[in-house]
C-alpha cells in the first residue's frame, strides 16, 4: 500500500494526476480503505485545478474521513481544500473547512498539516497546475535558498541533497534545478533580478515616470515613444530570467517523470529518507502576497497616480492670453470685422472665450482700398488643438477663403510661445497685390495675420506675423 501511495504521489508530482487517480482508486477497490490512498486520490483531483475535480476531491475526503475520522493527513488536506475555495461560489465548503480546521487544532495542534491548512487561504498550493502559481513558488523558493546560503554554489548543493532525499517531491526538484542554473558562472544578473525584482521594477517605473514628466514639462519635443522604448529595454533582462526559470521547470518535470517508477530511497531504519532528519525538510508555505509586495505595490500605485495626474494636467492645461484689440495700429486705422466677417465661426470645434478681428488701412484711404493688415485672434481653452489643425489646408481656407494664385506655402516656427505656424505667400486676385498670411495656434490661442508682403523673404514674413501676434495676444498676468 505504501508503494502504491508513493507511486501516486510521484505521478502527481510528475504532472500525471489522471494516472495517479487510477492507481489510487484501483488500490482502494482491491485492498479496501486506506487513509494515505484516500489522501493521494483527493490530491490527484485537486491537482487538476478545476471546479469539478475539486468537488470530486471533497467527496473523496469525506469518504476517507468517514473511515478514518481522526487522520491528520486527511483533515489537513480537506481543510486546505476548503480554505482555497471561493467563499461566494462554495459558501458551504468554506464553512465545513472551519469545522475541520477546529478538529485538526484539537488533535494535532503543532503538526505541519495544521500549519499548511491555516496558511492555505493565503498561500500558493504546491499541487496546483496554474502557471502563475508554479512560477511564483519557484521564484520564492529559489530566492529564499539563495538568501539563506553563504554562496550560490552552497544553495545549489543543499537543494540537490534535498531533491535526492525526496525524489518524488516536485517542489524540491524544481528548486534543485533552479538553484543549479542560477549558480552557474555568469549568472550574477539573473540572481540579482530574482532577489531584487521588486526594487528593480520599481526603479524602472520611477525612471519611466521621470521621462514622462520631463516630456510633459521641459522636453515637449521628445516623442512619447522614447519613454515606451526605454520601458521595453528595462524589461529585457527579465526575458532571460524567465527563460532560465522555464528551462529549470522543464528539467524538473523530466526528472519527476523518470522518478515515477523508482522507489523512494529508505534510510537504515527502513523509512523514506525524505521523511526523517536527513536532507529534505518541509519547505514553508509560499504566501500569495508578501508585505514587501504590498509596500512596493502601494508605492507603484502612488507613482502611477502622480504620473497619471501630471499627464492629465498637462493634457488639459493651456496658456492664458489677454486679447488686445487696437483701434490704431502702426499708424493705421482699425475697423472691426466681426459683424460682417467672423473667421472663427467657420472653424469647427473652436469656441473662443475672447476674440478680435480687424483690418487696418490708411486713415484717408479709399473705402475699397486693400487693407495693410488683417488680424484675427482668439483666446480660450483649446487644449485639444493639435499640429494637424494648423497644417490642414481646410483650416486656412475656412479662415481666409481659398488662396488663389498661391505662390508658396510653408511650415514656420511659432516663436517664443510655442505651438505651430503655417504661412503662405500669394497674389491677391482682386488687386494683384503680393500678400502673405500666417496662421498660428497653440493650446490657448489661435489667429492669423495677413499683410502686404512686398519683397519680404520667408524669415521676414514669419517675423512680421510673430510681432503682430505678440501685439494682439499677450500672456495673461498670473
Amino acid at each position: 500500500m505504501n508503494d502504491i501511495r508513493t507511486r501516486a504521489d510521484a505521478l502527481i508530482a510528475a504532472g500525471r494526476p489522471a494516472e495517479a487517480r487510477t492507481a489510487a482508486r484501483e488500490a482502494l477497490d482491491e485492498n479496501g480503505p486506506n487513509a494515505g490512498l484516500f489522501l493521494a486520490l483527493a490530491r490527484a483531483h485537486m491537482a487538476e485545478d478545476d471546479d469539478d475535480h475539486d468537488d470530486a476531491a471533497e467527496r473523496v475526503f469525506r469518504e476517507g474521513l468517514d473511515a478514518f475520522p481522526d487522520d491528520v493527513g486527511l483533515l489537513g488536506g480537506y481543510a486546505g481544500l476548503c480554505a482555497r475555495t471561493d467563499g461566494f461560489e462554495r459558501p458551504g465548503r468554506r464553512a465545513r473547512g472551519e469545522e475541520v480546521l477546529a478538529r485538526l487544532r484539537e488533535i494535532a495542534p503543532n503538526s505541519p498539516e495544521l500549519l499548511r491548512a491555516e496558511s492555505a487561504g493565503s498561500s500558493v498550493a504546491a499541487d496546483e497546475k496554474d502557471g502563475a502559481s508554479v512560477r511564483r513558488m519557484q521564484s520564492f523558493d529559489a530566492a529564499r535558498a539563495l538568501a539563506d546560503a553563504p554562496s550560490p554554489e552552497a544553495a545549489a548543493a543543499r537543494a540537490a541533497r534535498w531533491a535526492a532525499a525526496a525524489p518524488h517531491d516536485r517542489r524540491l526538484a524544481v528548486l534543485a534545478e533552479t538553484t543549479a542554473a542560477l549558480a552557474a558562472p555568469g549568472r550574477a544578473r539573473p540572481r540579482f533580478l530574482l532577489l531584487r525584482r521588486l526594487e528593480y521594477r520599481f526603479t524602472a517605473g520611477l525612471l519611466l515616470a521621470l521621462l514622462v514628466i520631463l516630456r510633459l514639462t521641459v522636453l515637449p519635443g521628445i516623442p512619447f515613444g522614447v519613454a515606451a522604448g526605454a520601458g521595453l529595454l528595462l524589461q529585457l533582462p527579465f526575458l532571460s530570467l524567465r527563460k532560465l526559470l522555464r528551462a529549470a521547470r522543464d528539467r524538473a518535470a523530466l526528472r519527476m517523470t523518470e522518478a515515477v517508477a523508482e522507489p523512494e530511497p529508505e534510510d537504515e531504519g527502513g523509512s523514506p529518507a525524505g521523511a526523517g532528519g536527513f536532507g529534505a525538510p518541509e519547505l514553508p508555505p509560499v504566501p500569495r502576497v508578501t508585505r514587501r509586495e504590498y509596500a512596493f505595490a502601494g508605492a507603484g500605485a502612488v507613482l502611477l497616480l502622480l504620473v497619471g495626474g501630471a499627464a492629465y494636467a498637462s493634457s488639459v492645461a493651456y496658456p492664458r492670453y489677454d486679447v488686445v484689440a487696437h483701434d490704431e495700429y502702426r499708424g493705421l486705422t482699425g475697423y472691426d470685422l466681426r459683424e460682417e466677417y467672423d473667421p472663427f465661426r467657420s472653424v469647427p470645434g473652436f469656441t473662443p472665450e475672447r476674440s478680435a478681428a480687424r483690418v487696418y488701412v490708411e486713415e484717408d484711404a479709399a473705402r475699397d482700398a486693400p487693407a495693410e493688415y488683417l488680424v484675427a485672434v482668439a483666446a480660450g481653452d483649446f487644449h485639444e488643438t493639435r499640429e494637424a489643425h494648423v497644417r490642414d489646408a481646410e483650416t486656412m481656407a475656412a479662415l481666409v477663403g481659398p488662396l488663389t494664385a498661391t505662390n508658396e506655402v510653408w511650415e514656420a516656427g511659432a516663436g517664443p510661445y510655442g505651438g505651430w505656424m503655417q504661412c503662405a505667400r500669394y497674389t491677391e486676385a482682386s488687386s494683384g497685390t503680393l500678400r502673405s498670411v500666417c496662421l498660428w495656434a497653440d493650446k490657448g490661442s489661435f489667429g492669423l495675420a495677413a499683410f502686404t508682403a512686398g519683397d519680404m523673404d520667408r524669415a521676414e514674413v514669419e517675423a512680421t506675423a510673430r510681432s503682430v501676434g505678440a501685439d494682439f495676444l499677450r500672456p495673461a498676468a498670473g
